[in-house]
């Protein structure tokens, strides 16, 4: 195929003249003009039928793809410009592995955006039972990248004539030293991809560690998982840690709304049903308690001091938890007042037997 192409561009360029250097410089011109005609073809003509479907996945492919296109017929064009100008076989060999080298390069990183955001489609309609969902999709875009590149590599090689056996033979040896030297790592990168697959928590729950620690995810890696705390820090947490440890995802469950709770405690003798109607309406007219599942008082103990009410009502995320809490307690605190319901506090009582002789 290349040598019949060669014999017709050899035909083309021969009309301008007879001479190698000024064949090769109308094959040049000829793969410019060329390269920019089909781009010009799929950034108009193809994405004016892209438009009309009902996916945007075909938009994204063909904006990716022109520019691939583009460089590929401009340096097949000026490689066979190298033939036709006679120069030697060992810079022509050069020459064919260096072009074919930036091509899969090239091609490399299209497939990396393509398999990106292929992935990211599927998983914004995927299920809870799909294996391809959000809480999985950074398992399998690491996936396809380590599938692309590993391939890319093994093109590359072969594009220079190098014998891939040995080195597959050494990468197996060394391999298996690298395990034994790396194996903090490698226990970090397993744990991601079972954190990734069992999903015990996502992008965006807000979690506790074992040592405390509150905050939400923001990142889910191979390596590593991060979360951002209320003090907008961020944390760093091995997979291998997150694996092996008790997580408190306070995001999980049928739905993401958090429960929280008031303690109050009321002095003896006060009206327990107006204590309990007092803090119905307070939390009933607070914008940012949820009105299902509906908020509840209960009579918790009878306190050495007081009698120990609890306040039960949920927000819509655990991360308004602390404002909301402050919202109530301030409201809790002034209708009691108003409503003359007293709150103990701690006291002591001295009492002197008799005062000491001067």
């Amino acid at each position: 195929m290349e040598q019949e192409l060669l014999l017709k561009l050899d035909k083309i360029s021969s009309l301008f003249g007879e001479s190698p250097w000024l064949k090769s410089l109308v094959i040049v011109v000829l793969s410019i003009f060329v390269a920019w005609v089909l781009q010009w073809s799929v950034r108009r003509g193809i994405r004016k039928l892209t438009r009309h479907t009902s996916t945007h996945l075909d938009d994204q492919i063909v904006a990716l793809i022109h520019r691939p296109i583009f460089w590929t017929v401009m340096l097949f064009g000026f490689y066979i410009a190298a033939r036709v100008a006679g120069l030697s076989e060992t810079i022509v060999d050069v020459l064919h592995s260096s072009v074919l080298s930036i091509l899969i390069f090239l091609w490399m990183m299209f497939a990396l955006r393509v398999s990106r955001i292929v992935v990211q489609a599927i998983s914004r309609h995927g299920t809870e039972t799909s294996i391809i969902r959000p809480q999985t999709m950074p398992l399998f875009t690491n996936l396809a990248a380590v599938i692309v590149i590993a391939l890319a590599v093994y093109f590359i090689f072969h594009s220079w004539h190098i014998d891939m056996t040995a080195w597959l033979a050494s990468a197996g040896i060394a391999g298996i030293a690298i395990g034994f030297a790396a194996k903090d790592t490698l226990a970090n990168l397993f744990s991601g991809v079972f954190i990734l697959a069992d999903s015990p928590y996502k992008l965006g729950d807000y979690v506790v560690l074992d040592n405390n620690e509150r905050g939400k995810i923001t990142h889910i890696g191979i390596r590593s998982t991060r979360l951002l705390t209320r003090d907008d820090v961020e944390v760093t947490v091995p997979n291998s840690i997150m694996g092996n440890s008790k997580i408190i995802n306070e995001s999980g469950g049928p739905h993401t709304k958090y429960r929280i709770r008031v303690k109050v405690g009321v002095a003896y003798g006060s009206d327990i049903d107006e204590v309990e109607k007092v803090l119905m309406n307070v939390a009933n007219t607070d914008s940012d308690v949820c009105s299902w599942p509906e908020p509840r008082v209960r009579f918790r103990v009878f306190g050495a001091s007081s009698l120990d009410f609890e306040l039960l009502c949920w927000v819509t995320e655990p991360e308004h938890r602390g404002r909301v809490l402050h919202q109530l307690n301030s409201a809790i605190y002034k209708a009691f007042n108003r409503e003359g319901i007293e709150i103990p506090f701690a006291q002591q009582d001295i009492y002197i037997k008799e005062m000491p002789q001067s």
